[in-house]
């Protein structure tokens, strides 16, 4: 046995929050780079909704991905896929046209589906109940990150090389990544480092609120549970604001309020540094309400109604009059996505057993990208005849709807 290594946990989930930094840089470089590439390889708004589409619909494999590291763990599991999206990321050099970047952004999502799975079990496993919210946000905090990160990447590989530049930077990280993640990480079990007191308080609580049966059930079992769908259904609807934010916001600013790449690097990056707050504010919330006697569940349900009314600013950023009053609305829109989203993703945690939670939110993902998937192609066959605006409305008023069934849906467990 090695010396102990103290908060074991904290050094693991500060690892995996760089891969989720590499996982939405990778999706996110193309946004940003869109109107570059559009321009550059005569793609129409209505082709582009099929390239982001594509990566919609690869994500909507997380049930199965999920499924495979709940099985297969993940030291190997997890690192499998992430070598597999830094290498297609850094494919995206080769792409020409449009048919060829939705291949890529095919095998990008389904390999890049991994994350949320990975996250929710790797919480489930090393940390107890009362800390899951926290991991969560903090391991969210990448996703935003990454997103903040793109803009500048794009900008500074357009005025070095060209947008290909920004592709094999963000896939050479990843497969860096993977070094580090098979050298760090094991199970709890597993790990020569972890230290006598950080195991007990580990599995003392898991043991004491660990929900579910036994051992893992069947995807059919699973399916039957209204506590999946009282999860998925929020984020189906939650989602599409993400999708806005990630694939479209840098088209909106180009064509609607005249930004160029210079004031998108500026400016593109700022609601998703909200969004990072947001990352925090919803465990905050939740820590907040159990202080004062809120059970857990209750206490997430009322963090995700919060994040849903704050949302309803996202109505007004296409009737509003400046450029800059549209970004501080599409920022409150992504404080109160990442508000009510972590909350809801972390729910898997508290209602399933560790050996489903993959699975679980691989299910709810599914969802999520659905969601994304239906408002991406409704936008892009659209948007040229009706403008923006009718897209902000009614992400402004979908989370609302994703509160009443949180409420109506879950229940907590026995």
């Amino acid at each position: 046995m090695r010396r102990p290594f103290p908060y074991i946990r904290w050094t693991i989930i500060a690892l995996f929050v760089v891969a989720m930094i590499l996982n939405y840089l990778a999706r996110s470089v193309l946004g940003v780079a869109a109107p570059v590439i559009l321009s550059e390889q005569g793609i129409s708004n209505e082709q582009y909704s099929w390239v982001t589409s594509a990566f919609q619909l690869g994500v909507m494999f997380q049930p199965l991905v999920g499924y495979f590291l709940d099985g297969f763990g993940l030291r190997l599991g997890f690192t499998l896929c992430v070598a597999i999206w830094s290498l297609i990321t850094i494919a995206h050099v080769l792409a020409q046209g449009w048919p060829s970047f939705a291949g890529l952004r095919l095998a990008l999502g389904l390999a890049e589906g991994s994350a949320q799975p990975a996250g929710q079990k790797l919480i489930a496993e090393w940390f107890p109940a009362r800390e899951r919210g926290v991991a969560g946000g903090i391991y969210n905090i990448g996703a935003s990150f990454g997103a903040v990160f793109a803009p500048p990447l794009i900008a500074w590989a357009v005025m070095t090389q060209s947008w290909r530049l920004a592709f094999v930077v963000t896939g050479g990280l990843g497969l860096v990544w993977c070094v580090a993640w098979l050298l760090w990480y094991r199970t709890p079990a597993q790990h020569r480092r972890l230290g006598a007191a950080e195991r007990l308080h580990i599995e003392n609580e898991q043991v004491a609120r660990a929900p579910g049966a036994a051992k893992r059930q069947p995807i059919s079992a699973l399916l039957r549970r209204r506590n999946l769908w009282g999860i998925a259904l929020p984020r189906l609807l939650a989602d599409p604001v993400w999708g806005m934010l990630s694939f479209w916001m840098p088209l909106y600013l180009a064509r609607e309020r005249g930004f160029d790449l210079t004031l998108i690097a500026i400016f593109a990056w700022l609601p998703f540094l909200a969004a990072d707050l947001g990352c925090l504010f919803g465990p905050a919330v939740v820590a907040l309400l159990q202080r004062r006697g809120v059970s857990l569940i209750d206490a997430r349900r009322w963090a995700f109604t919060l994040g849903a009314v704050m949302m309803t600013g996202m109505a007004f950023v296409g009737l509003a009059t400046s450029p800059y009053v549209a970004i501080a609305l599409l920022c409150l829109g992504g404080f109160a996505h990442q508000t009510l989203s972590v909350t809801v993703i972390t729910m898997a945690s508290d209602l399933f057993h560790r050996d489903e939670v993959a699975t679980v939110t691989g299910f709810a993902g599914l969802a999520a990208n659905l969601g994304v998937l239906i408002f991406t192609l409704s936008l892009g066959k659209l948007v040229d005849q009706v403008g923006y605006v009718p897209f902000f409305i009614v992400l402004g008023v979908l989370d609302l709807i994703g509160a009443a069934i949180l409420w109506t849906l879950v229940r907590k467990p026995a």
